[in-house]
């Protein structure tokens, strides 16, 4: 596409229909009702650190639970007291335990030394009940410790199904913890009527298949049908149970056209289903869910593969419902809500704002630096930003993503890699202006020799994030996500857009010099071609020397993990007269400033989490008293209804995610690099990046910056930034090493290294611009993010210089000395060394 007109038409459009996808996320709520609902519907929602939401409180009814091992031990018991030929009459189950009557009084202590060898659990040896000897049989109750460990394993399996759930209606960073003994908290953003939720959440879904009574059948049980008034007589024993379910999907019946799910069984399931169908055909299963009969086909055949048919009248969304709740499995006991109303942000109102304001004046110094160093270059730079940053919330809202403190950071990273490229671009066309190359020419071969660079830094990076999506959990994605989408909007807008912008601006000038004006005062360093492999020595051995010790930070004194980590108090707080930042203040002024405040629905209401700092007895009563004294000085006639433990918000597999994702990513970045350079150059990125990323712990050691969900997001977006610019530098080490093959390789890296220092500075400078008012008074809400990110900045910079260029030269030097070539041949060198075989 040519013509510049003809350009102009189709980025106008596109652009255009980005800003409007992008509009809804700002129009007032009076001019949104009187457009169409489809249209005002595509907007981004805020996940719970920044909006709040819904709040369920849950409880697992263990009484289903302790019934269950009473009736599990009256069959242990009962069946040993026969094989012992001791008689009994009916067991009775009451609250008081299990009662088993013995007939004759001679065999009531025999009984005794029975059930005592029974007590403990044949795995583990832990004591599973008591045993009290009456006049006429004995009494059994379960141990407390033991009754304490069951509940114990059934919320947390409870929490793994509820996450599942959760996961799968699309539900988007809910924060879902342990609160108590026995209770779940669910906060979920921006649900406004949770009722679905609720009832999804509420519903067991336990699931079992179960054979149609014969006249023979001695046990038996009546279940009803979930539709009609029928009933069914079924076999008593499990056929089998609906833990095999592998995977359930809706799909519609080729000859009635109805809504059925489709399951797939596992391999265990799978040999258990097909012997069952073959030894029973001609027998009614009846599928059974919480009690009640969806469907009960007569067997025709033998049903092997391991996968079957559920159909039972449904409308497509009752079908998408059982599907979901048979993906994630059933619940082990019911949950039922206790309580439920409305919670304001994780960060806290005063903590948004400021962190808006603080981001808003970081974009103002960013376009102020922007036009001191480029003039009007930088204004369609600023520009292109601005477009760009529209398309990103279109795309986003196109997609009804929810966007949270880790999508922000994504954002934040995304538009610094923006940044960079256009600053890319017009370094590299101030290189050929200074050559005397016309307008035209220096615009047209500027872009050419920064696209491949730009391409190849993206792309890496977008290999990254496709990894950390993919194996990545909940904030992880959220990160991923807007990296990705960021990543396309901006090529777009520097290489496509700007340019056009740029083509505009030179037009009727085309055969004139072209002038970028603004001060440059690295210009003259940067031409000198500074010796910085002088100090490859010192650097890699700094280097070494703050990693090791970062290593060593980690595990003394560790790293100070927040409630997202760690569990810890949840305290209600009620004060009529305080706002979230007087608490947050008074707080911070009394050594808890990292608690996690949030408002609740009602007016003077607040919840307040308390992080676990100390393992030692009474700490954490101690923590709670602080706080309280804290908000009593303020005001005397405060009131904490309620104080309760919490669990973290992240699932136990959290961290073996993320760090399995981080992993993959590493070795997606490894095999890109390799594929696009060579090995060595890989190699030297990807071993830099694992130092940046260790000295960042070290500093979230050091500096006892709380280690949170937000600082994980930090640590992502130095991973991309790091790889950017590692990929800046090597890729003009590699075009160098093209351009000049005789030239010493240390004399061709310095000058390489030297020709993108005017780069590499200004990225770094208006990254950090954009980030130090947050760092500086965003306050300690965003603190987990602002400085690592701001440490990171520096780290990240400085090692492509003193420590990615010396590990490239050393294995440059290496590879020279096996005989190797530094890069293989292009596809042009190719075919000149095939023409002059003879």
């Amino acid at each position: 596409m040519k013509s510049l007109s003809s350009r102009t038409i189709v980025y106008g459009l596109l652009i255009v229909f980005g800003l409007l996808c992008s509009l809804p996320n700002i129009l007032p709520y009076s001019l949104s009702q009187k457009l169409p609902a489809w249209y005002t519907d595509t907007t981004i929602s805020m996940g719970l650190d920044l909006q709040g939401g819904s709040h369920l409180l849950l409880e697992a009814d263990t009484k289903e639970l302790l019934n269950k091992q009473y009736d599990l031990l009256q069959s242990e018991l009962t069946s040993e007291l026969q094989k012992q030929g001791i008689y009994y009459t009916s067991p009775v189950i009451s609250e008081s335990g299990l009662y088993i009557p013995i007939r004759k009084s001679a065999d009531i202590d025999k009984s005794v030394e029975l059930a005592s060898q029974l007590a403990r659990n044949s795995t583990d040896g832990k004591k599973r009940f008591d045993i009290k000897k009456e006049t006429d049989g004995i009494q059994i109750s379960l141990d407390q410790r033991w009754v304490e460990s069951l509940v114990t394993d059934v919320v947390n399996q409870s929490l793994e199904v509820v996450r599942k759930r959760l996961d799968e209606t699309g539900l988007v960073d809910p924060s879902i913890t342990r609160q108590g003994k026995q209770d779940i908290l669910v906060q979920m953003p921006g649900v406004a009527d949770p009722t679905k939720i609720r009832e999804l959440l509420g519903t067991t879904a336990k699931m079992t298949f179960h054979w149609a009574a014969t006249d023979t059948t001695k046990n038996t049980v009546i279940y009803p049908d979930i539709n009609t008034d029928s009933r069914y007589r079924l076999e008593t024993q499990v056929a089998m149970e609906g833990k095999h379910i592998r995977d359930a999907q809706v799909g519609f019946n080729q000859k009635t056209g109805e809504p059925v799910v489709n399951f797939k069984l596992d391999s265990e399931g799978a040999k258990l289903f097909g012997n069952m169908t073959h030894n029973n055909i001609g027998r009614a299963l009846a599928i059974v869910l919480d009690g009640k009969v969806i469907t009960a086909p007569v067997i025709r055949s033998e049903i092997p593969g391991g996968s079957g048919e559920i159909s039972g009248n449904f409308t497509t969304s009752e079908a998408n419902n059982l599907a979901l709740l048979l993906r994630a499995g059933a619940l082990p006991v019911p949950l039922h809500v206790i309580e439920e109303r409305t919670v304001g942000p994780d960060l806290g109102s005063d903590a948004i704002q400021m962190g808006l304001t603080t981001g808003l004046l970081g974009a103002a110094m960013v376009v102020i630096f922007m036009l001191g160093i480029y003039g009007r270059w930088g204004l369609i730079a600023c520009t292109g930003l601005a477009i760009n940053l529209g398309l990103i919330f279109g795309a986003l809202g196109l997609l009804g993503a929810t966007l949270t403190l880790p999508g922000i950071a994504g954002i934040i990273l995304t538009i610094g890699m923006a940044v960079d490229a256009n600053i890319l671009i017009n370094e590299r066309i101030r290189e050929e202006s200074k050559r005397g190359k016309e307008a035209w020419k220096a615009l047209r071969e500027g872009f050419d020799k920064a696209y491949t660079t730009i391409l190849d830094s993206n792309l890496t990076t977008l290999i990254a994030v496709s990894l950390l999506f993919m194996f990545g959990t909940g904030p992880v994605q959220g990160f991923a996500v807007t990296i990705g989408i960021g990543l396309v909007t901006s090529m777009f807008t520097a290489v496509a857009v700007t340019r056009l912008l740029m083509e505009w601006s030179i037009r009727g000038k085309e055969k004139q010099p072209l002038k970028i004006n603004g001060f440059n005062f690295l210009d003259k360093l940067s031409g000198k071609g500074i010796n910085f492999l002088r100090g490859r020595y010192a650097g890699l051995t700094t280097s070494a020397i703050l990693s090791i010790a970062a290593v060593v930070l980690f595990f003394q004194p560790g790293l100070k993990y927040g409630v997202d980590f760690t569990g810890g108090t949840l305290v209600d707080v009620h004060a009529m007269d305080l706002s979230v930042e007087q608490i947050r203040n008074t707080l911070g002024s009394h050594h808890l400033s990292d608690a996690l405040i949030q408002e609740t629905g009602k007016a003077g209401d607040f919840l307040v989490r308390l992080p676990v700092t100390s393992t030692e007895p009474g700490a954490t009563s101690q923590q709670v008293n602080d706080l309280k004294e804290a908000v009593l000085t303020i005001q005397p006639d405060a009131d904490f209804p309620k104080v309760d433990m919490v669990g973290p918000k992240v699932s136990g597999n959290f961290s073996d995610n993320t760090i399995l994702a981080i992993l993959l990513a590493g070795v997606g970045m490894l095999i890109y690099l390799t594929l696009r350079f060579e090995s060595h150059f890989a190699i030297a990125a990807t071993l830099t990046i694992a130092l940046d990323l260790t000295k960042t712990i070290g500093f979230f050691a050091l500096t006892g910056v709380e280690f949170n969900l937000t600082a994980v997001a930090a640590l992502l977006a130095l991973i991309g930034y790091s790889i950017n610019d590692k990929v800046v530098v090597f890729d003009r080490i590699r075009e160098s090493i093209r351009a000049t093959p005789d030239k010493p390789i240390i004399q061709l890296m310095n000058e390489s290294i030297s020709s993108t220092l005017t780069r590499t500075v200004f990225t770094s400078v208006t990254t950090f611009l954009a980030l130090l008012p947050m760092g500086i008074a965003g306050g300690s809400a965003v603190s987990s993010f602002a400085l690592p990110m701001l440490f990171g900045i520096v780290i990240g910079t400085s090692s492509s210089v003193f420590i990615a260029a010396p590990i490239l030269y050393f294995l440059s030097q290496r590879r020279s000395q096996k005989g190797l070539a530094l890069l293989r041949p292009t596809t042009e060198e190719m075919r000149e060394k095939l023409a002059q075989i003879p």
